[in-house]
């Protein structure tokens, strides 16, 4: 093997990041290659954070294992580094107590460093936030050293001085590499400040990203393994695969590597990593999630605001636009968007002589969009491989893409912008945002739901959430395909449906609650009368015999609201044979489990839930919300007697979801309801691309209802309750 690399990482102060980046950096880059990798926690103040977020119990010192260099005794050594449980690195740390220190004998740093460099291919230094003579032995074999920044100011203004203690150790200050890190798009500070204050290109930013970042710490489990679709994920995965090219390799195995990584390389790898692996190239939206520098937008913005200034002076769009809807007209409102683009190219023509064709055009989309449209909305609606849009505020926009949540460069151009596309949102609807009313669900034109929420409740700014309508209605099949469930729970789900039991499909925000129950409520028989109540109709049954009911909410004078209970209660004058509510969350599941007990056997409905148990603890506790005052027993005989089956779906580390529970209600013992699983999903570990594996398993019980399928003529596949598969 060759000699070993040492990369090390620090930073000016506490608290940047520093042992979360090089944890997962040397995670990654074990994953990658067959030769040992070592994380070394060299930080004084804070020795054996780098443990924590390992999740690990015992971790083997330094200050233990160093005076085997004395004898030479490196075998010793060997044996008594710590590895990693999954095996994806080995682990070493200063010490344990403080008092292991004043035992240590310094002169043997040097030599011990020197012999983790035979043994290790790269060894990654956590080396804290200040000066040391135990990781200045280390800083002074490394080959690279990245220099963490985060966006505050008074992190900009300490680094230049470190930056100088680096040169006055005699360390190369073209080994030094910066790392800005939690970078929030439109922030006060970009890449090309800190570039400017540092006087030295950023070699990579990492997006603020808190959730699968904080998620992985409380779990003790790296990102990189357990938050594999993040960006802080794509962006440590990217640098890993950097720093194993060949070129690279051979440049920073040099005895003294003076030049460091040269500049070109260095803007390679920054151009790689601009797009953070989120589907650069691929698709529709790639520029999308290209980074901009603050000055870029703002002068992209003034030329736009322009644009749409003197648009205003030609035409009267609020006019024409409200004429066009009001007509509910498709060809008006095609001929006023042919109108209108004509005038911007005309006005783009005037003022934007140095504008090359390319510019041109999207200048002309991007006025249009928001002229008419929904802004910066459009193209992320027109994406078909976006699940989930979010305006956190009108300068930060996130999409769910591939089970990642990315953050994109798209913005508004103001508070009131973005309030305006709310209000085109939710008129066609009916329905209103203001202070008196300040949070609404609507629907887009092609089904899309939306929730928006505006200040003074949103603090930030106006919120919107819009989880997008699937043109394509999905099948059971396909749900097979993605690994969701199997074919043979499949068909025990149809025959339960088609028995007319009743099912309660629960989950938690993001599962696939809606799209699962889209799918079991088409396994209805055609013959039958269902009628479905939404809060946004979003349901696409094949069924011919469907009867849609959406709520309402009040108006200015806060009357006519219909609620979910309302429509629930109308729909029991209506002759259903079934009847699908879209969720359950509020006095109406005691009106729910009274249609299911009195006749209309086979409903549904979902529910937000963990768990099955959960479920039915959640369902007691909304028929409370009814305020009747019944006591906890008759809710749960209620409930026993109402439900037949709870599906439970979760969504996985890695964004796929699975049905993990199939259960059945067996009854009610001792004023508790019963439960006994029939299927189960058991998850057996990670791959090496992060992805989850696990198995479907049949628990052997066989459920009560059989000999009720068998009696209507219904037959299950033989051995359908045995078994596994893998997935």
């Amino acid at each position: 093997m060759n000699p070993g690399v040492f990369v090390a990482i620090g930073g000016s102060r506490d608290g940047l990041g520093k042992t979360t980046f090089c944890v997962n950096l040397a995670i990654s880059v074990q994953r990658e290659v067959s030769d040992p990798v070592l994380y070394l926690d060299l930080d004084l103040d804070h020795c054996g954070d780098g443990q924590q977020v390992l999740g690990m119990d015992r971790v083997a010192t330094i200050a233990s294992l160093i005076g085997n260099m004395k004898g030479a005794d490196h075998g010793r050594i060997a044996a008594g580094i710590t590895t990693h449980p999954a095996g994806r690195c080995h682990v070493l740390k200063l010490y344990d107590t403080p008092r292991e220190l004043d035992q240590l004998d310094q002169s043997l740093l040097g030599p011990f460093f020197k012999y983790l460099r035979t043994r290790f291919r790269f060894i990654f230094l956590d080396a804290g936030a200040t000066f040391t003579a135990f990781n200045l032995k280390a800083y002074e074999l490394s080959s690279l050293i990245f220099f963490l920044v985060s966006p505050e100011v008074m992190v900009l203004n300490e680094a230049p001085a470190r930056l100088a203690d680096f040169q006055a150790a005699q360390l190369s200050k073209n080994i030094i590499n910066i790392i800005f890190n939690r970078y929030q798009h439109g922030g006060a500070i970009d890449p090309a400040i800190v570039g400017k204050k540092l006087q030295k290109e950023v070699l990579l930013t990492i997006p603020f990203e808190p959730g699968p970042v904080e998620k992985s710490l409380y779990d003790a489990s790296p990102a990189v393994l357990s938050q594999p679709r993040s960006q802080f994920t794509a962006c440590i995965n990217q640098l890993s695969a950097f720093l194993l090219k060949d070129s690279v390799l051979r440049k920073l195995r040099q005895p003294n590597p003076e030049d460091g990584i040269d500049l070109a390389t260095l803007r390679l790898l920054n151009r790689s990593l601009a797009g953070l692996e989120m589907g650069a190239g691929s698709g529709s939206t790639a520029d999308l999630f290209k980074l901009q520098s603050k000055e870029e937008f703002d002068r992209e913005t003034e030329f736009k605001l322009r644009v749409h200034r003197r648009l205003i002076e030609l035409m009267d769009l609020k006019k024409i636009e409200t004429e066009a809807e009001a007509a509910k007209d498709e060809k008006k409102v095609a001929e006023l968007w042919d109108r209108t683009r004509a005038v911007i190219n005309r006005i783009i023509d005037e003022l934007g002589t140095s504008l090359d064709l390319a510019e041109r055009k999207r200048y002309a989309k991007e006025v249009l969009d928001e002229a008419l449209g929904l802004g910066p909305l459009e193209d992320l609606i027109a994406d078909p491989d976006i699940n989930e849009i979010m305006v956190n505020r009108k300068d930060q926009l996130y999409v769910e893409k591939g089970g990642k949540l990315l953050l994109t460069n798209l913005r508004f151009t103001s508070d009131k912008h973005l309030r305006g596309v709310i209000d085109r949102i939710v008129q066609p609807t009916g329905r209103r945002i203001d202070e008196k009313s300040p949070y609404v669900d609507s629907r887009l034109k092609d089904g899309s739901r939306v929730h928006a929420i505006i200040p003074p409740l949103a603090l930030r700014g106006a919120v919107v959430t819009i989880r997008k309508f699937k043109k394509e209605r999905l099948t059971y099949r396909d749900l097979v395909k993605y690994g969701t469930f199997t074919e043979q729970m499949a068909d025990f789900l149809r025959a339960v449906i088609e028995s007319r039991l009743n099912c309660v499909i629960s989950g938690g925000t993001g599962t696939g609650k809606t799209t699962l129950l889209n799918i079991v409520a088409g396994f209805i028989p055609s013959t039958e009368r269902i009628v479905t109540v939404e809060d946004s109709a979003e349901l696409q049954l094949p069924q011919e015999h469907v009867v849609i009911l959406e709520t309402r909410p009040p108006n200015l004078q806060g009357e006519g609201e219909v609620s979910i209970r309302d429509l629930v209660r109308n729909s029991l004058r209506m002759r259903p044979d079934r009847i699908v509510v879209g969720e359950c969350r509020g006095a109406e599941a005691l009106d729910m489990l009274q249609a299911m007990n009195t006749g209309h056997d086979g409903s549904l409905t979902t529910l937000h839930s963990n768990n099955p148990r959960d479920c039915i603890q959640r369902l007691e506790t909304l028929v409370m919300f009814a305020g009747y005052d019944l006591p906890s027993k008759a809710i749960r005989e209620q409930i026993a007697s109402a439900v037949d089956m709870i599906i439970q779906l979760n969504r996985l580390s890695d964004g796929s979801r699975r049905i993990t529970h199939i259960t059945e209600v067996t009854g009610i013992e001792a004023q508790m309801v019963t439960l006994q699983d029939i299927f189960l999903y058991k998850q057996t570990g990670v791959d090496t691309k992060g992805q989850v594996k696990g198995v479907f398993q049949a628990t052997g019980l066989i459920p009560k209802f059989v000999q009720s399928l068998k009696e209507r003529g219904i037959r299950l596949p033989q051995g359908i309750f045995t078994g596994s598969m893998e997935v």
